[in-house]
């Protein structure tokens, strides 16, 4: 992506100012930023000078710039052991920068000084004072656990913290009659495939854009997700529809390597992009919700559930490695609910 970042001074402010060409796909990702807005008379888009959007960018946290020496090796050698235990990519960047900032926060104390109290410290004066979300805090509390029990080869006792619990939120579903307008809105064929291919097969995002052109197999009518979450393979049926939709696709945009490409051949389509063409999409459906493309996986599997399909089969699809996982699905169906009769009735 080509564009810069730094903190400047607007209106007495520290903000965060993006530069970059006139460019329409960078603009997209730019307003998708939690209050972006346009300096007139600095002539740049700007957004908060938060912590998250300093680690967005790779500037520098308002705290320090470096771990010590000490640090900067041990995380090296944290980095290198994930690597040798085949950690996903992401996992190892999300890993390695939540300790990184723990070091930074100690980093005139020796590592094998810090314990348990240093934590605790850390946790009310760092993560709880700055605000973090609590997804944030049990991330950074994972990869700390981590690092000492193998860099360190101590246990870091971080079960001390209470940790925040995790919301029992239930999946957002959309109805087939919300599903069809969002598919049917997009008038650009390549978004509209998208979609389609996310819904029809349950797919996450990172997997539909990982999906390369020899992952379709149109003789058996399948899809094959390669190395998805967990690093599993799996199948998912593909619809003579979606089929129909795609052959149509690729005589348009012509993909190299990758079944949904970006500007440069060869690589894949950006996700930030992609979830700003879904909530254009969404406006001009005039759903009034706020619809991601994770809601078109859950919506596929609930749909699945109400017209009789098995549980098992529904975990198959999706992916889980728990069967917990995919019973969530049962407590949005409404399949059984519009079954019960309400006493009102009987008034």
């Amino acid at each position: 992506m080509d564009w810069s970042a730094k903190v400047i001074k607007h209106y007495e402010e520290e903000r965060i100012g993006i530069y970059f060409e006139k460019n329409a796909e960078i603009l997209l990702r730019v307003k998708e930023f939690e209050d972006a807005k346009w300096s007139q008379s600095k002539q740049v888009w700007h957004i908060p000078d938060t912590e998250a959007n300093r680690r967005y960018f790779g500037i520098p946290s308002k705290f320090d710039t470096i771990p010590s020496e000490e640090g900067i090796k041990s995380l090296e050698q944290y980095k290198l052991w994930m690597r040798s235990k085949r950690y996903s990519d992401n996992t190892i960047t999300t890993y390695f920068n939540a300790v990184k900032v723990f070091l930074i926060y100690y980093k005139h104390k020796s590592i094998a000084l810090i314990d348990n109290d240093d934590f605790v410290y850390f946790n009310n004066d760092y993560i709880l004072k700055n605000n973090l979300s609590a997804s944030y805090q049990n991330q950074i509390t994972n990869a700390i656990k981590l690092f000492f029990n193998t860099i360190q080869n101590r246990v870091m006792d971080v079960d001390i913290i209470h940790r925040p619990k995790r919301a029992k939120v239930l999946p957002n579903v959309l109805s087939k009659e919300e599903v069809k307008k969002i598919l049917e809105t997009p008038i650009n064929l390549k978004h509209r495939a998208m979609f389609s291919l996310i819904y029809s097969c349950g797919l996450r995002c990172g997997e539909l854009l990982a999906l390369k052109l020899s992952d379709i197999d149109s003789k058996r009518n399948i899809v094959l997700i390669k190395n998805a979450k967990g690093k599993k393979d799996r199948i998912a049926p593909l619809s003579p529809k979606i089929l129909e939709l795609l052959r149509s696709y690729f005589k348009l945009y012509k993909p190299a390597t990758y079944l949904f490409e970006g500007r440069i051949k060869g690589t894949p389509y950006d996700s930030r992009t992609l979830q700003q063409i879904l909530k254009l999409t969404i406006q001009k459906a005039g759903i009034d919700k706020p619809v991601t493309l994770h809601w078109l996986r859950h919506s596929y599997a609930t749909h699945l559930l109400e017209t009789g399909t098995d549980l098992r089969y529904i975990q198959e699809l999706l992916g889980h490695n728990s069967s917990k996982t995919t019973e969530i699905y049962t407590h949005v169906s409404t399949k059984s609910l519009q079954q019960i009769r309400s006493p009102f009735d009987d008034l």
